[in-house]
């Protein structure tokens, strides 16, 4: 598996269900960051053929679906979601081993192509007491780095998780574990439902590969502009 390079470090998550409105802000950011980031409500609204015509711009797409279901159907969706050559691409953990095998194995299928297969652990909406509700006993921090090893060890190339986890995790996973930070806020903005953020400066730092964005730089009057201080923030806080 291949390193992420510092042009991938920043992926910027299209949270909108207007393919439109996704397709102006690629055109904004080519060149600039390092992807986009399709997720449920973009895909939803705009299906395959929107997403293909969002990769068609040039800028990788990180398909952040969350597969979870029994193996057979998993290893079908991957096999589908090949199609649309996806950089990354995501299977929850919590599916457990089996599925995650069946993700693996289909996303072997596509070769040199191969996306990276990256573990949903633990939402960075959910904190103790939420995850508690759930009915999983222990911390956010013990359960992310139990489905960490779970998917290291069973074909998945990273995670997702918070930047406060990556020290644990990282040591927990190896150096060539990708870590996919989401929950990012430049130091100049509030956090909102996302409860365990961190500043883009802090997240490498912390360990993390892959950082996403959103509302800061999508919801930005010059997207472009917002993107470049994300970006100038990670290349200052070291490779």
């Amino acid at each position: 598996m291949a390193a992420i390079q510092p042009s991938q470090r920043l992926f910027v998550a299209l949270d909108t269900p207007d393919e439109a409105r996704a397709l102006a802000l690629c055109g904004q950011l080519a060149g600039v960051v390092g992807g986009v980031k399709v997720g449920n409500e973009l895909f939803t609204a705009a299906g395959p053929a929107g997403v293909a015509r969002l990769g068609a711009t040039g800028l990788p797409v990180f398909l952040d679906l969350k597969f979870h279901d029994i193996p057979n159907t998993v290893g079908r969706a991957v096999r589908a979601a090949l199609a649309l050559k996806p950089f990354m691409l995501t299977v929850h953990a919590a599916g457990g081993v089996a599925m995650m095998r069946a993700a693996a194995e289909a996303a072997a299928e596509a070769g040199a192509e191969r996306p990276l297969l990256i573990g949903i652990t633990v939402l960075t909406s959910m904190n103790d007491e939420a995850l508690a509700a759930t009915g999983v006993a222990g911390p956010v921090l013990g359960h992310a780095e139990r489905l960490a090893r779970l998917s290291r060890d069973n074909g998945l190339d990273g995670i997702t998780c918070s930047a406060h986890e990556a020290p644990l995790l990282r040591a927990a996973c190896g150096p060539d574990f990708v870590l996919v930070t989401p929950g990012i806020r430049p130091a100049a903005v509030g956090g909102d439902d996302q409860k365990r953020t961190v500043t883009p400066a802090e997240a490498v730092r912390l360990g993390a590969d892959c950082l996403v964005v959103g509302r800061p730089i999508t919801g930005a009057d010059d997207p472009a502009a917002a993107a470049r201080a994300v970006a100038a923030e990670i290349a200052e806080a070291g490779p």
